[in-house]
């Protein structure tokens, strides 16, 4: 009897992951996820979901056994989303470690295991393609010259130029905007923030944003790694509009109820400053913190409106969640989480 096709989710154990897991269990795939032993599996706990434990990613010989154990002798995974990466470190090189070298250690494990996947799909990142046009305020599109500012951005274009170098490896590069929904962090300091009637943005000039909801995002994937049209291509991933920093807080206000909101805009001087102080801080304590000079770039950007007419037109692409679905959801996330551990 011919199995269900087999997908590997390397880095399953995160926000993203658990979604990614849960959208190829309904498309009725054989999914494995790819975690640490230490990985939390909260959100993986699917009695069909079958286990691939990684305990050292600076070996790409420990990576392979990894691989070569998971599945019987002559069997192999069809597809792998390669979804392991850091977007906040204490030290600015583990960026190139975690999102470039493991990646590399990766693709060589897999040659060593004779791995060679139909598909193989990297979740890269919209701020490996630098800043947009913040004059005009064009879309960022996928025939932007990559020119990344960041050293997160940095690490993800080092990686994605890894696998064009690649000549027998059949991939797919996802560059997500910033993405949200429940069990997210960042999004959700946020909306925590509006809950207490504050709004916190940074600058005085106009600031496009854009998301896209973590189911949006999952179903992209599944679509763009079957699909004969993607071959060795990027894409862009959102919600096909942008919004400003004020209609992102009236639909949050009115999803949670809230009637006043003190909108608080911080110069970008003053806003340097506060990142840097919590950046050292963060090194202090060995926790990595979520304001830094590296998301310092990130705030201060203008333009994060899209182009997505790529993956429209080869695979499809139809996000059907808006924000204000979207943030519905995630508070209602929230506040369940609330009353559980009431």
């Amino acid at each position: 009897m011919e199995h269900s096709r087999r997908v590997l989710i390397v880095g399953a154990g995160g926000f993203i992951g658990g979604f990614l897991v849960r959208e190829g269990l309904s498309r009725g795939l054989s999914v494995w996820a790819g975690v640490r032993p230490s990985t939390s599996r909260r959100y993986l706990g699917y009695p069909e979901l079958g286990f691939v434990e990684f305990d050292n990613f600076e070996s790409p010989e420990a990576i392979a056994a990894s691989l070569k154990g998971a599945l019987p002798e002559g069997e192999t995974f069809d597809y792998v989303i390669y979804n392991l990466g850091a977007t906040k470190c204490t030290n600015f090189a583990d960026f190139n470690r975690i999102n470039f070298s493991y990646l590399r250690n990766f693709i060589r494990a897999m040659e060593i295991a004779g791995l060679q996947p139909e598909r193989f799909v990297y979740m890269s990142s919209l701020s490996a393609l630098g800043k947009g046009d913040e004059k005009g305020y064009t879309p960022m599109s996928g025939d932007m010259v990559p020119d990344p500012d960041t050293r997160y951005g940095l690490s993800k274009i080092k990686a994605e130029t890894l696998l064009d170098m690649n000549t027998w490896l059949r991939w797919t590069i996802m560059r997500p905007t910033g993405v949200y929904g429940p069990h997210e962090q960042d999004y959700l300091m946020m909306i925590k923030a509006i809950e207490r009637h504050f709004d916190f943005g940074v600058g005085f000039r106009k600031q496009l944003l854009t998301f896209i909801y973590v189911e949006d995002l999952a179903r992209a994937v599944y679509d763009a790694m079957t699909s004969g049209n993607t071959l060795r291509r990027k894409y862009i991933i959102s919600e096909k509009r942008a919004y400003t920093q004020s209609e992102f807080r009236h639909i949050v206000a009115e999803e949670l109820g809230v009637r006043f909101v003190i909108p608080v805009r911080l110069p970008l001087w003053a806003t340097y400053v506060a990142s840097v102080v919590s950046e050292k801080y963060g090194v202090a304590t060995l926790k990595p913190s979520t304001l830094n000079r590296d998301k310092y770039k990130i705030m201060k950007q203008r333009n994060w409106s899209c182009d997505v007419s790529d993956a429209v037109s080869d695979f499809g692409f139809n996000p059907i969640v808006d924000l204000r679905i979207g943030i519905r959801n995630t508070i209602a996330s929230y506040r369940a989480s609330k009353s559980n551990k009431q």
